[in-house]
């Protein structure tokens, strides 16, 4: 039987760990309105009325309220969700954003062998391969954007990990820039700390809401389109203010986004769901949770 467990805000769950023991782990938790802190808005939410199949998830509401929460502290794969982190390191780096950056074999994927339209010679900005690694989820420009950090592949590894410790990502741990690694994993709980910190950049803001971007990589050649691997960006019923997507076998399909529901800010993580589409189906039955919760 699923265990209810009530929660009150963000700096209780997410900090501390509130509630939490090794006979009791949280599977479900939702909002007590007598709690401190506790916005009424969810008090009739019945989290047993929403079934998802991805199997973590988090939602929460613009104050760090956690509305709703399933298996939330299991560190999984995330794939390429990797990659918020990914453009974070690169953006605090103050590194020039003008700067061209020619891919080169050393940015091939050789963990999933994984093909790319941006093929050798092709060269860029760093700004545009910061896009192009959020919105298209493209892994040679996560890889590159690596290779031309100061001290490399490795010191940018290890940024990341430091940025992680910054955020109190402590269920987390990277091992490489794209998120082909199985390595780079994380539970819901500290991905939602990641998301709401990466949406302090307007740089990720931007470029993980663009539906597309067409690039002109090659002298003498066509332009390339790269669309966002988030179809709900499509989709009038959504106001997503910051996302991305993830998938490597061991991960499953993953989605984190910000969002506007209900007239509210609420962050969305959902980790290993099988099937393409059920991270777009997890989504919009929560959005219709929120919605006729707060419609009464």
């Amino acid at each position: 039987m699923k265990k209810l467990i009530f929660v009150a805000s963000l700096s209780t769950l997410l900090w501390t760990g509130a509630g939490r023991t090794e006979e009791q782990p949280i599977e479900i938790a939702m909002l007590d309105s007598k709690h401190a802190g506790a916005s009424q808005a969810w008090e009739d939410l019945n989290p047993r009325d929403l079934k998802l199949r991805s199997a973590s998830a988090l939602v929460l509401d613009q104050s760090g309220n956690v509305v709703y929460a399933k298996e939330m502290d299991e560190p999984r794969p995330i794939a390429s969700i990797t990659k918020l982190m990914t453009a974070m390191v690169i953006v605090d780096a103050s590194l020039p954003l003008d700067e061209r950056i020619t891919i080169t074999k050393e940015d091939r994927d050789l963990i999933r062998l994984t093909g790319s339209r941006l093929g050798y010679g092709a060269t860029l900005t760093r700004e545009q391969l910061v896009g192009l690694a959020l919105m298209a989820s493209e892994n040679r420009a996560s890889n590159a954007l690596a290779r031309t950090y100061p001290g490399g592949r490795k010191a940018f590894v290890e940024a990341m990990n430091r940025k992680a410790r910054e955020l109190g990502m402590n269920d987390s741990r990277f091992a490489d820039p794209a998120g082909l690694d199985a390595g780079n994993v994380a539970s819901a709980r500290d991905i939602a700390k990641m998301v709401r910190t990466a949406y302090e950049y307007p740089l990720i803001r931007k470029a993980t809401t663009t539906a597309s971007m067409t690039v002109r990589p090659y002298k003498g050649r066509g332009p390339l389109r790269f669309g966002n691997t988030n179809r709900l960006l499509r989709n009038d019923a959504w106001d997503i203010e910051l996302s991305k997507t993830g998938y490597i076998n061991e991960a499953g399909r993953c989605l984190v986004m910000q969002a506007e529901i209900a007239d509210r800010h609420m962050v969305i993580v959902l980790l290993n769901s099988f099937g393409k589409l059920t991270p777009f189906g997890d989504s919009n039955r929560i959005r219709k949770w929120i919605e006729r919760g707060i419609e009464g």
